[in-house]
């Protein structure tokens, strides 16, 4: 972990370390004004109708509940008016989170599986003290593991387990050019066939492949769910290093190149640019949200996932 923080740091995660980050949510939690109790299904909804949380006072409408008609208010106004409340109902959470090879890279503090790693582990663990079921889909190089919502530390404790597995079993070497597409369109199917309704979805991911197969995905998922984006980046994908000969390799092929062509810099950076502009602009959908993450961000004890 990183001085001074609780983040993590390296090119591998461990089980105990994910578990461990249980123990710094706790204190998050009082920062959520969504979170109402310890039972499963205390969220509030933004659907309004009889429950347990005041929402207001309006003008009665036909067809309201003559049982929530507030007499004090319709006595001082001399027409009726009605309570109205929010809704608790359950809203299980799943993470999506991408540990699959092109996640193995990092140039500061950490590779990028481990800090979606990190992420997911936080998300999982806030949620679950939130009162929500969590569960999750692993997606790395050797296929994708599922696990169902559930609400306990032991069923976390499995999510976690299939995330450090998956991300320990990463090295260098390289994968088919079309294998990530394949595994990804399987992981998003198998969340949708699990999430019908009412679920909080988190895809955890560098989203490496073209904006044109994610948006058909995510689109069928926010219809009726709430689908949360979260962008892991390392600096590199923004832009080359600075102007040297390098060599990289991917464990078997070695290749010098160098960095100093300033139209191929640019060429590289407006094309991630763009990239970035329309995850973003999927983003802003009704029922999306997207956030993006600096695989070396050290913030991470601050951020509220529930």
């Amino acid at each position: 972990m990183a001085e001074g923080n609780h983040t993590l740091s390296g090119a591998y995660v461990t089980l105990p370390q994910l578990l461990a980050l249980r123990f710094y949510s706790k204190g998050l939690m009082t920062h959520s004004s969504r979170v109402t109790g310890n039972r499963a299904g205390q969220k509030l909804s933004r659907m309004k109708g009889r429950g347990v949380d005041f929402a207001e006072v309006r003008l009665y409408q036909p067809g309201d509940d003559v049982r929530s008609i507030d007499w004090r208010v319709t006595a001082r106004k001399t027409k009726p008016h009605t309570r109205v409340f929010r809704e608790e109902r359950e809203r299980p959470t799943l993470i999506l989170v991408d540990q699959t090879q092109q996640m193995f890279f990092g140039s500061r503090l950490r590779l990028k599986s481990v800090a979606a790693a990190e992420l997911a582990s936080r998300i999982a663990w806030q949620n679950l003290l939130a009162g929500d079921r969590v569960g999750g889909i692993v997606v790395s190089n050797d296929g994708n593991v599922i696990l169902k919502p559930g609400q306990n530390n032991k069923h976390v404790a499995r999510l976690l387990s299939a995330i450090a597995s998956a991300n320990q079993s990463l090295n260098a070497t390289s994968q088919p050019a079309d294998y990530l597409q394949t595994t990804m369109r399987n992981a998003l199917l198998q969340v949708q066939r699990l999430c019908r309704h009412n679920y909080r979805i988190f895809v955890i991911s560098d989203f490496a492949l073209p904006v044109s197969f994610w948006r058909p995905h995510l689109h069928h998922l926010a219809q009726h769910n709430e689908v949360e984006l979260v962008h892991v980046q390392d600096a590199l994908d923004r832009q080359l290093p600075p102007a040297d000969h390098y060599t990289i390799t991917d464990g078997n092929q070695r290749t010098r190149f160098f960095t100093g062509d300033s139209a191929m810099r640019q060429q590289y950076a407006n094309r991630y640019a763009e990239h970035e502009e329309q995850l973003s602009k999927l983003g802003a959908v009704p029922g999306m949200r997207y956030l993006r993450l600096d695989n070396a961000d050290t913030h991470l004890d601050k951020l509220v996932w529930v």
